[in-house]
């Protein structure tokens, strides 16, 4: 009889040692469930068997469905039913009459058409002694379930409850895993893998096609040896700021930079960052590479018409800016008088000559104070200061501008003068408003742009420019917008068509010498109290004033001008509801 419990004990032994060995190498968890439920019935000489696990989030008890149920899994309350008890109480049930105990719901049975006669459960512990779940068995075959099954049960569950600790690890770790490799797929940055060695372990999707598009061999998809010899092989820097990274322990990083080709040049944001095991030894590197390609393109782009430091700006802010916004800033119109008659006597390319020799100076000018160039219309030119960021001293900048494009057109002329050539004349309109910008055009092509009628007003006083005989005229909004002091003068009140409030113009002067316009300050004053008596039909009073500043300087062709209404005035007075108002019928 001894010799026989021996045996016994020996197989029972052998038997818990090949399913802990054959636990180890299961490290799915729904496998791992299969294996402990078949074994645990087998152990117990069971009908059937349940795993329970307990899901810390939800607060319930769940499990695979055992055999012949019909649905997949199921869930109920940790604190429901018998392995709800034994769950919170961690003590076993040994139940030999299912239907004599109350904490037993006979209702499962008849749903399920089963009937339960003895129950066996017992909690399951990791090795900390935390209770992670509940294994059940019904029916034990030949009689109720013996002293000798719960110690059996218990032995077998310590076993089968390290495999689940472990199975569970590696399905978490698994996850982490495939959550960070689809997280790296799916970025646009590139993430190259390298080993101790330099060796590319892997890519991803981004720097495949960094590399798919630029290797001449590479006929699908690159392999690491040819991505290997791509990256290093005309990038010797690569290398040099990898094994510093190696030795330093600390990340990299190379803004704006050209990873070399074989068919050209691939500009990126390069950054490496050291990969460490466990013990912080180095075990590899990681390179992200941002393909900026486009965005260079865009930066090009964008740099032809504004300056670096206002693209980068532009770019950073992206759409907040780019999509549309309404906002105060002053729009400037240049044209050169009479193009289309030089166009006729220099032909087409001497046009284009003149017109980018030209162009060049005056766009450099409204870049050094910060200005957009929002378009060429022709041989004229439209600036915008204030979009899409303001400086504080918009006005200001605009003015001085066009102070400057005066001054340069002078050193033009000159220079053309002496080579034979004619001399180029141009008007400059300046207007300060609430204007709209953003980037406006069709999917084919959009250009960043300003609208509004702050543009037209510019726009008609560049063109009002031939009525005066001035070259730099800017509306009142512009002027009252000026921080530093310029030589300007009031020189009419007009309307312009399509609207009703009249708009205060003024002359600025700041780029006359005393060659260009002798006595400049004496006439201002007279001018200006000429101007006075012209408000109030005082018309003798004010042809005086205007003929002496003609005399000052013959060529103030705005004296002249007020000196002519006048006596036209004086012919035609215009009543009493005059208001001195000047209509531009024309653009």
């Amino acid at each position: 009889m001894a010799e026989e419990k021996l045996r016994q004990a020996r197989e029972e032994e052998q038997w818990l040692l090949e399913m802990t060995s054959l636990f180890s190498f299961e490290l799915n968890v729904d496998s791992l469930l299969d294996l402990i439920v078949d074994a645990t019935r087998e152990l117990l000489s069971a009908e059937r068997c349940t795993l329970f696990l307990y899901d810390e989030k939800t607060d319930e008890l769940w499990s695979r469905i055992g055999v012949e149920l019909r649905v997949n899994e199921i869930r109920f309350p940790s604190k429901i039913g018998i392995a709800g008890s034994v769950f919170h109480t961690e003590e076993t049930v040994n139940i030999p009459d299912a239907y004599s105990d109350p904490r037993f719901n006979p209702e499962v049975d008849r749903k399920t058409g089963y009937i339960t006669r003895s129950i066996l459960c017992m909690p399951v512990k990791n090795k900390n002694g935390i209770t992670i779940g509940v294994i059940q068995a019904l029916n034990k075959i030949g009689g109720p379930f013996t002293d000798i099954d719960e110690r059996r049960l218990m032995a077998f569950s310590a076993q089968a409850s390290i495999a689940l600790e472990n199975a569970k690890l590696f399905e978490e770790i698994t996850n982490v895993k495939n959550y960070n490799e689809s997280m790296i797929e799916s970025m646009n940055t590139g993430i190259i893998s390298l080993d101790a060695d330099k060796n590319v372990v892997r890519c991803n999707a981004a720097a495949l096609r960094i590399f798919q598009e630029h290797l001449e061999d590479a006929q699908d998809e690159p392999a690491p040896t040819h991505i290997r010899d791509a990256l290093f092989r005309n990038n010797l820097w690569i290398a040099e700021h990898v094994e510093r990274v190696m030795k330093s322990g600390l990340a990299d990083q190379v803004i704006d930079t050209d990873i070399i080709l074989s068919d050209g040049r691939v500009p990126v944001n390069l950054t490496i960052v050291p990969l460490s095991s466990v013990q912080k030894e180095f075990i590899g590197s990681l390179l992200i590479l941002e393909d900026i390609t486009s965005e260079k393109r865009l930066r090009n782009t964008i740099a032809r018409y504004m300056t670096k430091e206002v693209a980068e700006k532009l770019l950073e802010s992206g759409e907040a800016v780019l999509g549309g916004q309404s906002h105060e800033a002053t729009v400037m119109f240049s044209d050169i008088r009479n193009f289309t008659s030089i166009t006729e006597s220099i032909g087409a390319q001497g046009t284009v000559s003149l017109l980018n020799e030209y162009l060049s100076l005056m766009v450099d000018i409204i870049f050094r104070y910060e200005g957009i160039l929002d378009k060429y219309i022709g041989d004229a030119i439209m600036a915008v200061y204030g979009a899409p960021f303001s400086t504080g001293e918009d006005p200001d900048r605009a003015v001085k501008s066009a102070i400057d494009m005066m001054t340069v057109l002078r050193e033009f002329n000159q220079k053309r003068i002496s080579d034979g050539k004619f001399p180029l004349n141009i008007g400059i309109g300046i207007n300060s408003d609430e204007v709209i910008s953003g980037n406006i055009g069709s999917m084919k092509r959009m250009d960043y742009t300003v609208i509004g009628d702050g543009v037209n007003l510019a726009s008609r006083l560049e063109g009002a420019n031939k009525v005066y005989g001035t070259q730099i005229l800017i509306s009142e909004f512009t002027y009252n917008g000026l921080k530093n002091g310029f030589k300007c003068r009031e020189i009419d009140k007009i309307r312009v068509k399509g609207k009703h409030r009249p708009v205060s113009v003024y002359e600025v002067l700041d780029y006359h010498n005393a060659d260009s316009f002798p006595n400049l300050d004496s006439i201002l004053d007279i001018f200006a109290e000429g101007l006075f008596f012209y408000r109030r039909q005082q018309w003798k009073e004010a042809i005086r004033c205007f003929e002496q500043a003609r005399k000052l300087n013959p060529g103030d062709t705005v004296s002249k001008l007020f000196s002519d209404r006048c006596k036209k005035l004086i012919n035609n007075p215009p009543g009493d509801g005059w208001d001195s108002v000047w209509i531009m019928e024309n653009k």
